[in-house]
Parts: C-alpha cells; sequence; structure tokens
C-alpha cells in the first residue's frame, strides 16, 4: 500500500499514513481534527553504479522516462563525482 503524508493544520507535525490508492486520501484524528495532506514526489533509485567519465554511460542511462529535472539531477551527482566543475574533463574548455 502507498503511504500517504499528513501534515497538522497548525503545528509542525507530521503523519504517514499507509492508504489503498482508491480510498479518498483525508486524514481525520481521534479529537475530529482534518489534517492536510501534503504531496511528495515519489523517490525510487535502480541502477546506481554509472560510470561519471563516460558520456555513453550517460546517454544510455538517461535515455528513459523521466522528467528534465531527472536528468539534472544525474548529471549533478555524475559532476559532483568526478570532483566537481573544476575536475570535469566536460567542462574543462569553458
Amino acid at each position: 500500500m502507498p503511504t500517504y503524508v499528513f501534515k497538522h493544520p497548525s503545528k509542525n507535525e507530521f503523519l504517514e499514513i499507509y492508504q489503498k490508492i482508491n480510498d479518498i486520501h483525508e486524514y481525520i484524528d481521534s479529537s475530529g481534527l482534518k489534517w492536510e495532506r501534503v504531496y511528495c514526489l515519489p523517490r525510487i533509485s535502480s541502477d546506481t553504479k554509472i560510470d561519471p567519465y563516460s558520456s555513453r554511460a550517460f546517454s544510455e542511462k538517461t535515455n528513459r522516462k523521466g522528467t528534465f529535472g531527472d536528468l539534472f539531477d544525474l548529471s549533478k551527482e555524475m559532476s559532483e563525482k568526478r570532483g566537481g566543475p573544476k575536475n570535469d574533463p566536460f567542462l574543462s574548455n569553458k
């Protein structure tokens, strides 16, 4: 079952509640207070072993469905593995 996150309306408290996909996604506590639903992006991890120096490996891993932001996140991660912009051979001409 998926996890849904709810925030207390006046406090900085959060709850993770397991609900079925077809359920009405709301949470009302024992005192009758309705909590606000927090919408989160799903996080998954797949193949984490990518050669940070191989443009071909990067192309193969990013030639999938995903968002433009996912591409930038992976690009940033590979740059950090190479040691940042100073040690990045792809950015050395700039």
